[in-house]
């Protein structure tokens, strides 16, 4: 084989084995050797050699050392060795193989006298044998002389028996440790050293190392914060698996930790700020998060609009901008003193060239430290600035707050406890915790917005206040859904009817958002004007089954429809003290009865509106003075599912809750808005699925006094006869002033029945809020208004109703009509003239009706 395809170790390698390998012989466990003479004969050979070159030592005794040398070169280096110089690092070189081939090697030449001649020791090691070696040195210097791990070897007896000199070493140790324990030579502090020889002892017993063992104490460079270390210990056993000694690898991870200890904060701020979209509750989320784990106190101050639930001002803020305070926290224990209470300007933001205006102005986080915080402090604020300094606060960092470009507010942290200031990576998770509030804030504040929008859009489609009648007492309350989608489909009305009668009405338009809340108006718009018609409740249900069933054709159908309306309307007659209702697929109301008693009311239920197909029946029962209508809607009995459960939860809420002879319920005895409270607070959760609509109506019987009812004979000296029972009834009940404008209506009204209606014929009169003037008779016709020319003898009668009474219209019963005309029981004193009260009229009270006059005189 030729030399040059031989390759030749690196002379980077084996140009350093001189410093490691030329001393001692023994460094080296090879055996590879030969005795040349002065002449460079070989005159010994050990079997090393044998076994690197393929000679015997019969073979290689008598050859020229020069015939085993591949290179001319290294023969020439060989020769000119002088005894005199000693030993010498001969490098590498290329040996012949006794079969040919080249074997690299590194040679030493070592001069010694033997017999009195001359002669030379050449020892070689293989190339392969010579890099394990540097590598075993390598590892060994890097371990113990370059390594970043700090490496400790323990006796069975917890002494140390050995050590590393890395850089790594916490300093404080004592100056000579061999022969001690840890406990003997450490800082004081340090760490746990009773958990430390407990896991020493349990290695040792087991056999089995403990890797990456996260160890916590003090760290003696920064006494006010902790040091982590990474702990692997592992057994060093004898040849016959005895397990002699302990070799612990120490890493310090503190920056690892305190990095993941920051990110462990990012993580619990992005899980729990923002999890109610409510400002302030956003803002106590956020110092929840901060005070203790990052900050020993902090406060939260928002601009007003942002505090209001308003749209924040884009743009630069004024140096002298009041920031309300919306949370702050303080470490446990610590007393309070630097507190502004929430919602209350704090008076440090008004003072110009503050650290808040300034960080505000700049838009970005302002640090303030030791001397420098008390310096710029007592110029501005001295009170603040003592406060500051009994408190010890050595690092303050305001935070300016911003959403979609806005400013929001700002953020303060401050550090006393902990003697750690603030740092660089402390500003950069401060501005992370405060960004991820802001964008929360922001949509706690756009959503309380939206909130407040359509809560009062929500109530102003329903009755702002209710009627205050004679018959009934009406409180009611409504109650939005709990999450985001405010607007609903929940609705109730009271609505006067003729005859001191009243309607009330509880309905849902199902479903939740804009929809709903508009089908509720219209649903509502639509009651109100069957009612004003004075329909039966079946009838005034199966009108609207047929105006919702017209709404839904007019919408697509899909899966997304909501499901179909449902009402319940009731009319109180406080004269005959019946109520008749019906029900469209709406929860059937309860009954809370002058003495104390709940009951479940039972009429047939139809179906919800918009189904048709079955008609609606209507059920009727008889009241006493005293006794409460409760009518609700689907959101109170959602919560429970089953509506039967639902009505004896709701008797039980309506019950007595103590026993006595007189009704002890909430509110009884006053106002009925504590029972609708209680009622509300018995059945509801926290939180509420769908919007909730209650309505309460206590029943007042209207005394036999208060009306009065006689027959008239169809002829016309009854209309005579009928003015004469009026004034006496007027005067009976201190009516004097209305006798005249009475006496007319009632003249004009019974000389219409008597000439064009059907027998039979009759007069009532009514004293409620109002009083009330009624004329029935047997035709089912209604008469219009129309505008009399000059020349016409009559039809000018109904016009003059229209102009002396407040109300007027007509309702139908089975077998013909009633007529009805309403006063006002006191005239407004800047009225001379009855006549200038321009009267409602309602629809159904006129049209084109058989007769082709109006009302002829009496």
């Amino acid at each position: 084989m030729d030399a040059l395809d031989v390759p030749l170790p690196s002379d980077a390698i084996y140009g350093r084995c001189d410093t490691m390998l030329s001393d001692t012989l023994v460094q080296l466990r090879g055996d590879a050797f030969a005795i040349v003479d002065g002449r460079g004969v070989v005159v010994s050979w050990s079997p090393g050699a044998e076994r690197l070159l393929g000679h015997t030592a019969a073979q290689a005794r008598g050859l020229p050392g020069a015939s085993l040398l591949l290179s001319q070169a290294d023969a020439a280096r060989i020769a000119d060795l002088r005894p005199a110089e000693g030993s010498a690092f001969l490098g590498a070189s290329v040996l012949r193989h006794r079969d040919g081939h080249a074997v690299g090697v590194v040679m030493w030449a070592h001069p010694f006298a033997r017999d009195e001649a001359e002669q030379w020791l050449v020892q070689a090691e293989s190339v392969e044998a010579v890099r394990r070696y540097e590598l075993r040195q390598a590892l060994l210097r890097g371990l113990f002389t370059e390594s970043p791990f700090i490496i400790d070897v323990f006796d069975s007896r917890l002494r140390f028996l050995a050590q590393n000199h890395s850089r790594s070493r916490a300093p404080g140790f004592a100056e000579s440790v061999i022969g001690h324990t840890m406990r003997e030579v450490a800082p004081a502090g340090l760490l746990d050293m009773s958990a430390l020889e407990e896991r020493q002892r349990q290695v040792f017993a087991s056999g089995k190392a403990l890797i990456g063992t996260e160890v916590h104490g003090r760290d003696p460079r920064e006494p006010d914060r902790d040091a982590v270390w990474s702990e692997s210990i592992l057994p060093l056993r004898s040849s016959s698996g005895e397990v002699v000694a302990l070799a612990h690898m120490v890493f310090d991870v503190t920056e690892e930790a305190r990095a993941r200890e920051r990110l462990d904060l990012v993580n619990a701020a992005s899980a729990r700020i923002g999890s109610r979209l409510d400002v302030l509750d956003t803002a106590r989320e956020l110092m929840d998060v901060v005070v203790p784990w990052f900050a020993d106190y902090a406060y939260v101050n928002l601009l007003d609009p942002v505090f209001g639930g308003e749209e924040p001002v884009s743009g630069p803020v004024s140096e002298t901008v009041s920031l309300r305070r919306a949370a702050e926290a303080m470490l446990p224990g610590e007393p309070v003193t630097m507190v502004v209470g929430t919602g209350e300007i704090d008076p440090f933001s008004t003072v110009p060239d503050s650290p808040t205006a300034r960080a505000l102005a700049l838009g970005k986080p302002l640090l303030l430290t030791g001397q420098e915080l008390n310096a710029e402090l007592s110029t501005l604020d001295l009170r603040r600035a003592a406060e500051i300094r009994e408190r010890g606060v050595h690092s303050w960092l305001v935070v300016p707050m911003h959403a979609r470009g806005a400013v929001l507010g700002v953020v303060v942290f401050a550090r006393f406890a902990r003697a750690h200031p603030f740092e660089a990576d402390d500003v950069l998770l401060a501005e992370e915790f405060v960004t991820r509030a802001g964008v929360c804030i922001d949509n706690a504040s756009r959503y309380t917005r939206e909130r407040a929008t359509a809560t009062a859009l929500q109530r102003s489609l329903l009755p702002q206040r209710l009627p205050v009648l004679g018959g009934v007492e009406t409180e009611s309350r409504y109650l939005p859904a709990t999450g985001q989608v405010v607007l609903g489909g929940a609705w109730f009305d009271v609505i006067p009817l003729s005859g001191a009668r009243v309607a009330l009405v509880v309905g849902d338009a199902g479903g939740r958002g804009l929809h709903a809340a508009v089908t509720m108006a219209r649903l509502r718009t639509a009651v109100r004007t069957l009612a004003e018609q004075d329909f039966s409740p079946e009838e005034l249900l199966t009108h609207l089954d047929g105006q919702v069933t017209r709404l839904r054709g007019e919408q697509p159908d899909g899966p997304g429809a909501a499901p179909s309306p449902t009402c319940l309307y009731a009319i109180f007659d406080p004269i005959s003290q019946s109520c008749t209702l019906a029900t469209a697929g709406h929860p059937l109301p309860a009954l809370l009865t002058a003495d104390g008693e709940a009951e479940a009311i039972e009429i047939p239920v139809g179906a919800p509106l918009g189904t048709g197909g079955i008609p609606f029946q209507c059920g009727e029962l008889t009241l006493t003075d005293g006794d409460t209508l409760v009518l609700y809607t689907a959101g109170l009995s959602r919560p429970w599912g089953d509506s039967e459960d639902v009505r004896a939860r709701l008797c039980t809420a309506l019950s007595p809750q103590r026993p006595g002879p007189a009704p002890q319920i909430s509110g009884w005895s006053g106002e009925l808005g504590g029972l609708c409270d209680d009622v509300l607070r018995r059945l509801l959760p926290d939180r509420l699925q769908d919007d909730v609509a209650l309505l309460l109506a206590r029943i007042r019987a209207l005394a036999p006094e208060c009306h009065a009812a006689r027959d008239l004979a169809a002829a016309p000296e009854s209309v005579g006869q009928a003015r004469a029972w009026v004034a006496q009834r007027l005067a009976a009940w201190g009516l004097e002033e209305l006798a005249f404008t009475t006496e007319l209506l009632v003249s004009e009204l019974v000389t219409n029945a008597i000439r064009y209606g059907t027998p039979p014929v009759g007069l009532r009169l009514i004293r409620d809020r109002s009083l009330i003037c009624e004329v029935s008779d047997g035709s089912s016709t209604s008469p219009h208004v129309r505008r009399a020319l000059d020349t016409d003898e009559g039809g000018r009668g109904l016009f003059m109703v229209t102009q002396f009474a407040e109300l007027w219209g007509t309702r139908y019963h089975t077998r013909g009509k009633t007529i009805w005309a309403e006063q006002p029981l006191a005239l407004s004193t800047d009225t001379d003239d009855a006549s200038s009260t321009t009267p409602t009229h309602r629809p159904g009270e006129g049209g084109t009706g058989t007769h082709g006059v109006g009302l002829g005189g009496g």
